[in-house]
């Protein structure tokens, strides 16, 4: 199964690809939501249509605790839309600590390095591990 893992911001969306066969992933590209704009929504398509994935992940940004932060309205609003632009079935996954774990691998405190599409592979990742037979 070809799957697509979206790490939703404001500013920036990172996405990652990952093949549930061989059990890999890398990061795929970064979108910067301002410069594309509108636009936003034909560069996602367009992945789509090039990568053809079974299913969409889409980060949900958690606080410890569990309870919902204040982003996931916002990532609501986005995963609704992802799911009637593309017609894939689409999945939220807790996407606790994966910036913080990106950063650590990138070793960089830098905000200038992006991490995002870092952080959509490593919960794409997790959800392999957690739903993919060995």
């Amino acid at each position: 199964m070809q799957i697509l893992a979206f790490d939703y911001g404001t500013k920036h969306i990172g996405i990652a690809v990952g093949q549930t066969i061989t059990k890999t992933s890398s990061p795929l590209m970064i979108l910067n939501v301002k410069q594309e704009g509108p636009d936003i929504w034909q560069t996602i398509c367009a992945l789509v249509e090039e990568w053809k994935p079974d299913r969409l992940l889409v980060g949900q940004p958690l606080n410890m605790d569990g309870t919902p932060s204040d982003m996931m309205k916002q990532v609501n609003k986005f995963y609704v839309r992802l799911q009637k632009e593309t017609q894939i079935e689409c999945e939220l996954v807790d996407e606790r600590l994966t910036s913080f774990e990106a950063k650590q691998l990138t070793e960089s405190d830098s905000k200038s390095v992006r991490i995002d599409d870092l952080a959509a592979k490593i919960f794409l990742d997790n959800w392999m591990e957690h739903h993919v037979n060995s």
